[in-house]
């Protein structure tokens, strides 16, 4: 019989075996395609803006969802400054529960995982979005999310060109250095304007809580995709106002972007479109060649949802720990019971 106060728990050390067992891109590519099939399921998700507690330092956030059989919740934060003391930008653990008993079936490291659905999600929406095609992009902002983006681009939409800036040279160099061995036309850009040159889909993924201007109007020519990551919390943006006037905008959850995107630039009423409802064929996405699209992208519970569920799929003997985590009294009334089983 199975234990059934015993919970599957996968380490980060356990994290990068399973990576590395799957491959990278056929794991990015497989974990989109999880992504999609609960997208075209949107409806029925339980959907509400993460919970956040901001600081002065950065963020700590809650991120929930349920389809109604699975409940998933993602423990994030977000402090830039943590790379001052070694320490990373964004930290996360998951857990994936059974909606029926409230038994969790997976706990889950989620700094690795969260980095390859933001990946995934990115190239899944560029998938629908980005023109036809294409195969250059610029990447500004190289830090710890740029690898997976790159090769979740490759992967999944076929980008063979990279265009690399950062204000931190030592970034792109290290950019660099670990996609030397993936193919990539890699061109080491001097400015962010010069990135953007000849780029058909533009990717922002900067770090810095603040408005900032990554992109001004006039370096987003049309018929380009861009693919915005870097704004997602009050008060951080990376893109001019402009920019967002002069493109048609796709988002994850209004009701959170709102609050969080680059679209806090704009009135409360300006229009977006759900990504879910391009991924379902409600509406379209890219109509024309000259036309700017969008994805002002945050990061939603639904992808940590079908992030956790992939990874749930791929427990093994021997890649995951079996945690003694909840009670087993001898009988559901007896905790006190339970407690005396230790006793010498």
């Amino acid at each position: 019989m199975k234990n059934l106060n015993i919970v599957p728990f996968v380490s980060v050390d356990q994290m990068m075996k399973i990576v590395l067992e799957v491959g990278i891109e056929p794991l990015l590519k497989d974990m989109a395609a999880y992504i999609e099939a609960d997208f075209k399921r949107w409806e029925i998700f339980d959907k509400s803006p993460r919970v956040a507690a901001h600081s002065i330092d950065g963020v700590i956030e809650l991120m929930p969802t349920s389809d109604g059989e699975a409940y998933g919740f993602k423990y994030v934060n977000g402090h830039p400054s943590n790379t001052k003391s070694g320490r990373q930008t964004v930290t996360a653990f998951g857990v994936l529960a059974d909606v029926a008993t409230g038994y969790p079936v997976l706990l889950s490291e989620m700094t690795l995982l969260t980095a390859l659905r933001t990946a995934a999600t990115s190239a899944m929406a560029a998938r629908h979005l980005a023109p036809s095609g294409a195969h250059i992009m610029a990447m500004i902002g190289n830090g710890a999310q740029s690898e997976f983006q790159a090769l979740a681009f490759r992967a999944i939409c076929g980008v063979d060109t990279l265009r690399l800036y950062d204000i931190d040279v030592e970034a792109t160099q290290k950019c660099t250095r670990n996609l030397a061995d993936y193919g990539f036309k890699i061109i080491r850009c001097a400015t962010a304007q010069e990135a953007v040159e000849g780029a058909e889909i533009i990717t922002t993924v900067t770090a810095d809580k603040q408005y900032a201007t990554i992109l001004t109007d006039n370096m987003v020519g049309t018929g380009v995709h861009i693919n915005a990551i870097g704004g997602d919390c009050p008060g951080k943006t990376e893109l001019h106002r402009d920019i967002l006037l002069r493109s048609d905008i796709f988002v994850e959850f209004p009701e959170q972007t709102r609050i969080e995107g680059e679209i806090q630039q704009l009135d409360a009423d300006h229009p977006v479109t759900e990504l879910w409802q391009v991924i379902t064929g409600k509406v379209k996405g890219r109509t024309s060649p000259r036309q700017i699209t969008l994805f002002d992208s945050v990061g939603f519970a639904v992808e940590d949802f079908s992030a956790l569920r992939y990874i749930r799929d791929q427990l093994r003997p021997g890649n995951h720990t079996e945690l003694d985590m909840l009670a087993d009294p001898d009988t559901p009334k007896d905790l006190f019971g339970m407690l005396l089983r230790a006793q010498p």
